[in-house]
């Protein structure tokens, strides 16, 4: 018997210490979700999450989804804000949109606007689910403004 328990110490403690994972694996990119729920009554807050997606973008995947209040900044009749330091949220968007980063608005918060798709941006896209998990490969790292 302790020749047994001490076999299954021994098998335990060796398995163990081995190296779990190779060093060939592929690292996946992470991705990076900006949520922008505030538009004109919090315009810091828009501003500084369309400047986070603008960093991030350089070196990781980026979606940016606007609900809530947030959809009012990505219409077309939309007004271009302006805070500080910060680029306008339209020339943001527009860097945005030339650089790749997907942006979407929630269709409910559309509907609750008396807004539809066709009110929107050029270039700005209606959620999807699906794309909310295939925008990248690694993990998503969720920011929200």
């Amino acid at each position: 018997m302790k020749k047994l328990l001490s076999a299954l110490l021994l098998s335990a403690c060796l398995l163990g210490c081995q190296h779990v994972g190779s060093d060939d694996t592929i690292a996946q990119k992470d991705g990076v979700f900006v949520h922008i729920s505030h538009g004109e009554d919090d315009v810091h807050r828009v501003l500084m999450g369309l400047h986070m997606a603008a960093i991030m973008s350089d070196d990781r995947d980026v979606l940016v989804y606007f609900d809530i209040s947030g959809v009012q900044v990505v219409l077309q009749e939309s007004e271009d804000l302006t805070f500080s330091h910060f680029p306008s949220s339209h020339t943001q968007i527009q860097n945005l949109l030339d650089k790749g980063v997907t942006l979407m608005a929630c269709p409910g918060c559309l509907k609750a606007a008396g807004k539809t798709p066709d009110d929107l941006m050029p270039g700005i896209q209606v959620a999807d689910k699906e794309k909310f998990f295939n925008f990248t490969s690694g993990r998503i790292i969720t920011i929200d403004y």
